[in-house]
């Protein structure tokens, strides 16, 4: 058996069997070393054989009480010397003990005891060298043997706080691991159900408008119906690309399909305007190029704004105006329907997705910097207006990922 072994079952010992395997390992060389003594010097007798089983029962409680435990046995020691025994091992069993006073202790602990046991065998080494028949060490050496139990067991409980350190590090580190795992997972998660919101809802909605004024029109204007049912296809395939586009991030495909640009708003005020409602767009970014992020962003909060105004109000006409102004782009979309109430913001639990675009727009301005604020505007119908950085600081990305989404 390997002396790891040995020390591994040692350890998986309980506190109280290991102290006493240890008394008595400690006793056998103690013992051996008091019975065979020079013969010029005093033999052992009942009074040496009293203080070691003192030491040894000391010994025995040694994790419980280090410090009455040094004293006990390290007054045996000295009752040796003084009363006339010279050995090499008759200092076991206060090296043990002073050896547990520092690895269960602090280094205040082992300081303070480091400078009484040195006093202490500096003191009994001059009282005994008085006498000629039993001469002892120099001492100063004598003061010195102490300090090596406690500087090896100070040595020990060192590493082992410092590897229950690293240990709780390691546990620190894989909680944070955790955490930010799941904060990753609630951001995607939140943005992949903007993107699903946002190309359902406006679609939808249009779709179901137009689908509308094509059965109003089917036996009476059949052109008319023909038109609608023409962009409810069109829009319908566009909702298929669109979703293709994000769901291929949920499959960990690469996808291609470009992020909107502000340039497509004319595409999708048309889709609006074929569902009967007129939309006046003005589009002004002084010439000046804006990140391809914040343009997604911009048309994302239009898209919702006008999905809003075709699902929730009665308004015939919607502005939107998207201007640029310095370091700072204005998204703006108001129309004429009657007062409107903005939806519940959070809504409440079990509740429809009523909300959940003016959340959506919050999310995506506050992603890049920017803030959205909506209400009923004091000239009738419902206001949306969002303030974005036209240019980005270096720490976030320019451009989007290649399946379209936003951050």
């Amino acid at each position: 058996m390997t002396f790891d072994r040995l020390a591994a079952r040692a350890r998986a010992l309980p506190p109280l069997a290991a102290d006493l395997l240890v008394a008595a390992v400690v006793g056998v060389f103690t013992a051996a070393d008091a019975a065979v003594n020079d013969p010029g010097y005093r033999q052992a007798d009942a009074l040496t054989w009293a203080l070691l089983v003192v030491s040894l029962a000391a010994l025995a409680c040694r994790r419980r009480w280090p410090v009455p435990v040094a004293c006990v046995t390290g007054a045996a020691c000295a009752g040796w010397a003084l009363y006339g025994h010279i050995g090499e091992l008759l200092n076991l069993p206060v090296i043990v003990a002073l050896y547990t006073v520092a690895v269960l202790g602090d280094r205040r602990r082992t300081l303070w005891t480091a400078v009484v046991a040195s006093l202490a065998s500096g003191a009994v080494a001059l009282v005994v060298g008085r006498d000629v028949v039993n001469p002892q060490g120099l001492p100063v050496l004598e003061m010195v043997w102490p300090l090596v139990p406690l500087l090896l067991g100070e040595v020990v409980r060192t590493r082992r706080e410092l590897l229950a350190e690293y240990a709780a590090r390691a546990v620190r580190a894989e909680e944070d691991r955790e955490r930010e795992a799941a904060r990753r997972v609630r951001e995607e998660r939140a943005r992949v159900a903007r993107e699903v919101h946002d190309i359902l809802a406006h679609t939808v909605s249009a779709m179901t408008v137009q689908a509308g004024v094509a059965l109003d029109a089917l036996d009476t204007a059949p052109e008319v119906s023909r038109r609608a049912m023409t962009q409810v296809r069109s829009s319908g395939k566009e909702a298929v690309r669109e979703l293709r586009a994000t769901l291929s991030v949920l499959r960990e495909a690469e996808s291609t399909a470009p992020a909107p640009r502000l340039d497509q708003l004319d595409e999708l005020v048309a889709g609006v305007e074929a569902g009967g409602v007129r939309v006046s767009l003005r589009r002004d970014t002084g010439g000046a190029g804006v990140p391809a992020v914040v343009e997604a962003i911009a048309y994302r909060i239009v898209q919702e704004a006008l999905t809003n105004v075709v699902r929730h109000s009665a308004a015939t006409h919607a502005a939107v105006s998207v201007t640029r102004t310095g370091p700072r782009l204005s998204v703006e979309v108001v129309d004429d329907g009657p007062p409107v109430p903005p939806p519940p913001d959070p809504p409440g639990a079990g509740a429809a997705d009523q909300g959940f675009g003016l959340i959506g727009m919050r999310e995506r301005a506050v992603s890049v910097g920017g803030s959205v604020t909506y209400g009923p505007d004091p000239g009738g119908g419902f206001r949306v207006h969002a303030e974005l950085p036209a240019e980005l600081p270096p720490e976030l990305p320019a451009e989007l990922p290649a399946e379209g989404g936003t951050p």
